[in-house]
C-alpha cells in the first residue's frame, strides 16, 4: 500500500488538509495579530461574550476576533481624543486656565473625560 501524504490540498474547495493518524483533518491557520486590544477592546469583548455570544463565536471561527477588537480600540480612542479637544475648546478650557488655576482645570477636564467616557461607550463598546 502505497504512503500517505503528510499534506494535501483540496482543489475543489481550497482547503489544506494534514493527515493525523488515519484521518486528514483540516489544516488551519490563524494570522498572527500583535496589536494590542486596549481598554475598549477588552470592554466591548466582554460585553460581546455576555450579550451577543453568537456574534462572538462568529468572530473567533472566523479568525478576525483580534483583529476586529484591536480596530475599535483604535476607533475609540481616536474618537474620544476628538471628543475631548472639542469639549475643551466649546468650554474654554485651556492651558493659560490650567496655569492659573489648576484645581478647577482638573475638575473641568474630569467632568470632559467622564462625559466623553460615556459618549464612546454608548456610541461604540456597548451597541
Amino acid at each position: 500500500m502505497d504512503e500517505l501524504k503528510k499534506h494535501i490540498y483540496n482543489e475543489n474547495n481550497g482547503l489544506h488538509y494534514a493527515l493525523v493518524g488515519d484521518y486528514y483533518i483540516l489544516d488551519l491557520k490563524l494570522l498572527e495579530e500583535n496589536r494590542p486590544i486596549g481598554h475598549y477592546g477588552r470592554l466591548h469583548r466582554k460585553y460581546l461574550k455576555q450579550e451577543h455570544p453568537a456574534r462572538y463565536s462568529s468572530l473567533i471561527l472566523t479568525g478576525k476576533l483580534w483583529t476586529y477588537f484591536a480596530d475599535l480600540n483604535k476607533q475609540a480612542e481616536e474618537r474620544f481624543d476628538l471628543i475631548i479637544e472639542q469639549m475643551k475648546a466649546a468650554e474654554g478650557v485651556t492651558e493659560e486656565q490650567k496655569a492659573r488655576n489648576q484645581l478647577e482645570w482638573v475638575g473641568r477636564m474630569n467632568n470632559i473625560r467622564s462625559r466623553a467616557e460615556e459618549i464612546i461607550n454608548s456610541e461604540l463598546i456597548y451597541i
